[in-house]
């Protein structure tokens, strides 16, 4: 056996770390690659200065704003900015077992960013490429005819426009054990007829669509650009914009770009090319839209020079009217272990009223000494503090104690109860010029009478819900009686609203002191009172709303599927009215 001399060892260990160096730049070069999946995702410092002129300049790459960047870009060149990253390698993203983990991560990297109503309760709003698709619950479903036509969309453009979305990013569940069981007790109890599976909204019983494939793994909004023309298409993340730029020499003031900043906190201005088509187009979503409409000038003008912000357009109506569907839920234990599921099964009420369910949590075994964050999604152990005394160090401790918690706690499943067309209504104000900040925002849940009363009639519905044969089978209905179930309820709602001693004998006071969000906020930016038909914002030229801001109902059961296909057939719309028929989508 011979031996290695100095000048060959040196030279194997030169080409060892020539070796070493090329692996690392290959490992992360394939991260990078997973991170941005596309070429024309890049970050935002890798602008370079130029102010480059692009057709459309979407603000927000969520839920409206991805299929209407991939639809405007086969024709036209498109700047899509988002402020969050990307969601191709964030497995708290991807996969269904960890739902709750992405909405209880409360970092400034998290794609959910959390805030608290004035009502006190806890929300989120989507920080991420693709925006609510990457954090809800995958539920996918139409919205119903009336809708269309009370926002007065073309119905052939809109039945195009559906299947777009659906046979790029939608999937028929596989049907769990307990969501069969709330199927079949919707039936015994009157939720009929059933419907089977389908996208369309009915009344009775169905199973809809998710965006959740049989492997868990989820598809959202940020995939749609794959059908993009990556020629056209420019998508910076991590780019946060600032204001709009608006040139205030014409009759009117025209949106000629925005300012933004990237990742390392430089700012950049992009602007859009000086022709009479060419848009700003703001999709941030029913939180985000009304307040970046505000930070740049449009809005109410007492509240714009409270914050020294020039003064473009004075609408009282910029961020009025906003509503949030509210949520209650009970929880139900179960005499045995249970698969995770998310929403597949809906009974569409003709009280006012939708009935969704979802259980267990797909988290391991030793997971129950997780720090899922102040604002934890599970069934709400938190509540045990007292709203008042929820200070930094009692949430700590919290934390600590979490193990002792028995793992029961984290079976069982929720009957969830939703709100079909709220009356009630809030607003959203800005508290100061930081873009990075939540504004001010407050739903007013239960403060019109009519919520309360079909709250309370859905409530009821869910008693009987509980006692119906099939779910019989999974609930511990033989040790817990309703009042203890609501009892549980009560003790489980993460909100900081106070407790009442009679909530579980008055359903009025269950209602309002259980209410939860599930996420289906909208309004601030109405058709008619800030926007047009066309969704162009009323006195500037050059700026458009297209994202869920602009509605007065929350579309179908689930408005995820409706906000998309806005996207899509707002794209369509734009390309024909500049292109007609030569447009070719």
């Amino acid at each position: 056996m011979g031996f290695v001399g100095g000048g060959d060892f040196a030279a194997l260990y030169s080409c060892l770390l020539v070796c070493i160096a090329t692996l690392l730049s290959l490992c992360q070069a394939g991260m990078q690659q997973a991170e941005y999946r596309y070429p024309f995702i890049k970050a935002a410092s890798s602008w370079r200065g130029s102010v480059a002129e692009f057709d459309y300049i979407i603000v927000g790459g969520g839920t409206a704003g991805c299929p209407l960047a991939a639809t405007l870009s086969r024709n036209y060149s498109v700047l899509l900015l988002e402020r969050g990253g990307t969601p191709f390698a964030n497995s708290n993203v991807s996969f269904m077992h960890n739902f709750h983990i992405a909405l209880a991560d409360t970092s400034h990297t998290s794609p959910s960013q959390m805030f608290i109503s004035t009502d006190g309760v806890f929300n989120s709003r989507a920080r991420v490429l693709g925006g609510g698709t990457c954090i809800n619950a995958g539920f996918y479903t139409r919205a119903d005819q009336r809708f269309i036509k009370s926002v007065g969309w073309d119905e052939k453009l809109v039945n195009e426009s559906y299947p777009w979305i659906e046979d790029q990013i939608v999937h028929e569940p596989e049907v769990t054990q307990w969501q069969e069981a709330v199927r079949d007790g919707l039936l015994e109890i009157g939720v009929s007829p059933f419907n089977g599976f389908t996208y369309d909204h009915k009344y009775g019983t169905k199973v809809g669509g998710t965006i959740f494939d049989r492997f868990g793994r989820r598809h959202t909004a940020a995939e749609l650009l794959a059908s993009a023309n990556p020629d056209n298409l420019r998508v910076l993340v991590h780019a946060t914009v600032e204001k709009i730029v608006f040139d205030t020499t014409g009759e009117k003031a025209r949106g000629v770009g925005v300012i933004f900043k990237d990742e390392k906190g430089m700012r950049h201005r992009a602007e859009v090319s000086r022709t009479p088509k060419s848009e700003v187009i703001v999709s941030c979503g029913a939180i985000g839209s009304p307040q970046m409409l505000m930070l740049s000038g449009v809005g109410p003008k007492a509240e714009l020079q409270r914050l020294n912000i020039s003064v473009v357009v004075d609408n009282a109506f910029v961020g009025k009217g906003v509503v949030d569907n509210p949520l209650n839920t009970i929880f139900v234990p179960t005499n045995g272990p249970v698969n995770q599921s998310l929403i597949q099964t809906v009974g569409i009420t003709k009280l006012g009223v939708y009935i969704e369910a979802s259980m267990g949590f797909g988290q391991k075994s030793d997971s129950i000494q997780w720090d899922h964050g102040i604002a934890s999604a599970e069934i709400g152990q938190l509540s045990t503090i007292p709203p008042k005394k929820r200070t930094h160090e009692a949430i700590r401790a919290y934390k600590a104690n979490k193990r002792s918690l028995p793992h029961e706690a984290f079976k069982g499943g929720f009957i969830l109860e939703k709100i079909a067309k709220p009356l009630s209504t809030g607003e959203i104000t800005l508290k100061n010029r930081n873009v990075d900040d939540n504004p001010s925002v407050t739903f007013n849940y239960f403060s019109h009478p009519g919520d309360v009363a079909r709250c309370v009639d859905g409530i009821r519905l869910v008693e009987k819900l509980l006692k119906s044969r099939p779910l019989a089978k999974y609930a511990e209905m033989d040790i817990q009686t309703e009042e203890r179930l609501l009892n549980m309820s009560v003790r489980a709602s993460v909100n900081l609203i106070p407790r009442h001693t009679n909530d579980t004998n008055s359903l009025e006071q269950f209602c309002k002191d259980t209410v939860l969000t599930i996420w289906h906020y909208h309004g601030g930016c109405h058709v008619g009172k800030v926007v047009d038909r066309d969704y162009r914002v009323l006195g500037v030229e050059g700026v458009r709303v297209v994202d869920g801001s602009t509605f007065y109902d929350s579309p179908g059961t689930n408005p995820q599927a409706t906000v998309m296909m806005m996207g899509r057939y707002m794209g369509v719309k734009m390309l024909r009215e500049r292109l007609g028929e030569a447009a070719g989508v």
